[in-house]
């Protein structure tokens, strides 16, 4: 998959980074701010993204997740602040809570994966926390 990855804080994001490379993935770009994220994906659509909730501009997580939905770009919230996320979660397939461990992140990538390819038969580790039944979504 090529991955965006939407984090403020940078040894995160580079460890992120180095998590999903190491697990066979293509991180395409890292956004700091909502409006590094917003114009990366209107000039190059990722597969998935991991986007934190709070960016250098605010708390705009919420809305870079609404605008990946709009474009059918599914993703998860990687976030210290879940209490944040809306009850439909944004259209995100679910969430990561910070601190998270390395192994709880590569179940949730493999999850994840599986789930883009079409094996709704996994079984989502206990490290992504996933939205109520009616608002899952696939990025729309």
């Amino acid at each position: 998959m090529r991955i965006l990855i939407v984090e403020d804080e940078a040894l995160l994001a580079l460890e992120l980074e180095f998590e999903i490379e190491a697990a066979g993935h293509e991180v395409v770009a890292q956004a700091p701010s909502y409006k590094a994220a917003i114009d990366f994906i209107d000039r190059e659509k990722p597969d998935f993204a991991f986007v934190d909730i709070h960016l250098l501009d605010g708390p705009r997580g919420v809305d870079v997740g609404y605008y990946l939905s709009e474009r059918s770009v599914p993703y998860v919230f990687v976030s210290g602040n879940i209490r944040r996320i809306p009850e439909d979660f944004a259209g995100a397939i679910g969430a990561i809570e910070k601190p998270y461990t390395m192994n709880g992140l590569q179940n949730a990538l493999s999850y994840i994966d599986d789930l883009l390819k079409g094996a709704s038969t996994a079984t989502p580790p206990p490290s992504l926390l996933l939205p109520p039944p009616a608002t899952v979504s696939k990025g729309g």
